[in-house]
């Protein structure tokens, strides 16, 4: 933050684009210090969901009209939708931290976004998916000038990524997602990363985003422990730098709030990471659910 904070101020700089992990560590260090950033008026942040709390977090250290814009892709069609700060806290942020998935705004309106249901299986015509209603999650499509035709020298990826449509091509993102009946898409999660229990299927963000706004743990991951459709939900915790009740009591705390939250009830298991999750290389915001459910997995066996 100190090298980010110097360059800024050195430089006036007017526009900045960063990944969540890095707006969460300067905004978090501009609270703790109680410093502006005077000169930035646009933030760009994208390469993992960016939670309403970090929009508010961020904003306080900005000029009042700043603004800040999560712009919502994949390097196979970017960008798809956008949204700006403001637009997600207040009602958006109330349904986000209560299981309605992340709002990732508008599709742009070159694209021609819609919602299929969820398959695994390669479809290779448009006419052989099935389309959802509104406020039904499905997996999330595009067609746009920005979509990518082919992965190079990758049939089989691209048989499960790629649609054909009067001669054009829709992207499967592999997220899922759902339209509410105001227009705005809606981001549950990756489909690889879903849970398949036999009380149902649970969607990673809008699971874990009921235990990151109760303020008992830094962040979580929903992971699925068996093979599907029996899989059993595990909930994996990492506490923050000032997060240090003893684990037994988070872990009650949590369990009684799963208990009162109807999409979260089935979830049973809690578990603490002993160190800082896993996450990718790039963004270093992206968590590993693959590599925590195997960690899981592991503890439920050795149990």
């Amino acid at each position: 933050p100190y090298k980010l904070i110097s360059a800024i101020r050195q430089f006036s700089v007017a526009s900045l684009f960063g990944s969540p992990a890095l707006l969460q560590n300067l905004a978090a260090h501009c609270q703790l210090h109680n410093q502006q950033l005077a000169s930035v008026k646009t933030i760009m942040s994208a390469g993992a969901p960016v939670p309403p709390k970090l929009v508010e977090l961020a904003r306080a250290m900005l000029p009042s009209e700043a603004r800040i814009f999560t712009p919502y892709g994949a390097t196979e069609a970017l960008p798809v939708a956008i949204v700006e700060g403001r637009e997600l806290l207040g009602e958006v942020r109330s349904l986000s931290e209560n299981g309605g998935g992340v709002c990732v705004g508008t599709p742009l309106p070159q694209n021609t976004v819609r919602i299929i249901a969820i398959t695994d299986a390669a479809i290779t015509h448009w006419h052989d998916a099935q389309v959802c209603a509104v406020a039904e999650i499905g997996e999330i499509t595009v067609r746009g000038p920005s979509v990518t035709e082919a992965y190079f020298n990758a049939p089989e990826k691209t048989a499960l990524a790629k649609i054909e449509e009067d001669g054009g091509c829709v992207h499967r993102m592999g997220d899922v997602g759902y339209f509410d009946a105001l227009g705005r898409l809606w981001y549950c999660g990756r489909k690889s990363h879903r849970v398949q229990s036999a009380n149902g299927t649970l969607y990673t963000e809008q699971v874990e985003a009921v235990f990151n706004a109760s303020g008992l743990v830094f962040r979580s991951a929903l992971v699925g422990v068996g093979a599907a459709p029996k899989q059993t939900p595990v909930l994996v915790f990492e506490y923050g730098a000032r997060t240090w009740p003893p684990p037994k009591r988070t872990v009650e705390a949590l369990q009684a709030l799963a208990a009162a939250h109807p999409m979260c009830s089935s979830i049973t298991r809690f578990m603490l990471y002993p160190k800082p999750f896993p996450v990718d290389i790039r963004h270093n915001a992206k968590i590993n659910r693959e590599q925590l459910a195997l960690w899981a997995s592991a503890r439920i066996a050795a149990n």
